[in-house]
């Protein structure tokens, strides 16, 4: 590791080998933390390249216990997180707003490392026993239409690392890597990311994979649709740039999108918005990204008609309907 730090230290850059070699050795436990840690801050002080970020996605892609869900049309619904906004559980919520839209979601998350509540963390407070076990998850999937895949659980590399992320506390590539190592390989995604930067090479990274794909990234800094501000679209490549008013919402202030200061605040949120009894803002907020989202899933449908599903959804208890039903499964 020595040799590699010196040599990024002089402001030189790995080939998509290299940094997949790197991350296969991080893997393997081949480098003491300070050792990660020191690897991970290089990319706190410049930018990651195409090259790299590839290199890690193949590393952990490679690495990872797959699991075969190929049965269903699976879409995944996932933040990069690391924006520092703290906001409630917007994207957990979002996958069981689409299931009960119809769609299938096969949710990738983990514990919060820069927000104090990830997926993780909230669907384990419900009691969701998060497990590697495909039958389980096939089970769940038929049931419910949504399943999720517990980071650790599948990717030896994303768990050999956790105690140097929950040290730093801070965004890393790691969060910029999560969406893009599903272990079920869905063929749709809908992600938000923490800079236009980064939505570049996701897209660029997504149109060579061959997946439908949205990306999001809100103006002012939001890896989801926050109506805070401006928000970057990009479908399938194509790109755009909507206000709020023009995605058939209004615009909102940044603190009414906080999350809890506790998991069980978080909880509260989570159950409160899906009960439909969670405030305007929060309301308009999931809305506007599981409707972006059901546009990735049925790009047939435009986004006013994909807006009303969102909507009708939660009215329904649809939504509710799924989040219950697959923590009874649980038992």
């Amino acid at each position: 590791m020595r040799k590699i730090l010196n040599y990024l230290f002089e402001h030189k850059t790995l080939t998509r080998a290299e940094a997949g070699e790197v991350l296969t050795n991080i893997a393997g436990g081949k480098y003491s933390e300070p050792e990660i840690a020191a690897f991970i801050t290089v990319y706190l002080m410049r930018s990651i390249t195409v090259d790299e970020l590839a290199g890690f996605r193949d590393a952990l892609l490679n690495l990872c216990l797959k699991v075969d869900l190929s049965d269903f049309d699976t879409i995944d619904v996932c933040g990069t997180g690391g924006d520092g906004k703290d906001t409630f559980n917007i994207s957990t919520i979002t996958t069981f707003v689409l299931a009960g839209a119809g769609a299938c979601v096969a949710k990738h998350g983990n514990y919060g490392v820069s927000s104090g509540c990830g997926s993780s963390n909230i669907l384990e407070y419900f009691g969701y026993k998060f497990s590697a076990d495909a039958n389980k998850l096939k089970r769940e999937m038929e049931k419910t239409r949504v399943c999720f895949l517990h980071a650790p659980l599948f990717n030896p590399a994303m768990k050999n690392v956790a105690p140097v992320r929950k040290a730093l506390k801070i965004k890393t590539f790691y969060n910029m890597l999560g969406p893009m190592v599903n272990p079920s390989m869905p063929q749709k995604q809908f992600v938000g990311v923490f800079s236009l930067e980064l939505a570049r090479l996701y897209s660029y990274l997504y149109q060579q994979s061959g997946k439908k794909f949205i990306i999001i990234h809100s103006l002012d800094g939001y890896d989801e649709i926050s109506l805070t501000d401006d928000v970057k679209i990009i479908f399938n490549g194509a790109e755009q740039i909507s206000s709020p008013e023009a995605l058939g919402f209004k615009h909102i202030n940044p603190e009414n999108l906080q999350g809890g200061k506790t998991i069980e605040e978080s909880a509260q949120i989570f159950r409160n918005i899906l009960e439909g009894k969670g405030t305007e803002a929060q309301q308009m907020v999931v809305v506007a990204n599981s409707a972006a989202a059901l546009h990735c899933y049925f790009p047939e449908k435009d986004m006013h008609e994909c807006i009303y599903m969102a909507q009708d959804s939660i009215k329904s208890g649809n939504a509710l309907k799924a989040f219950k039903n697959l923590i009874e499964m649980q038992a």
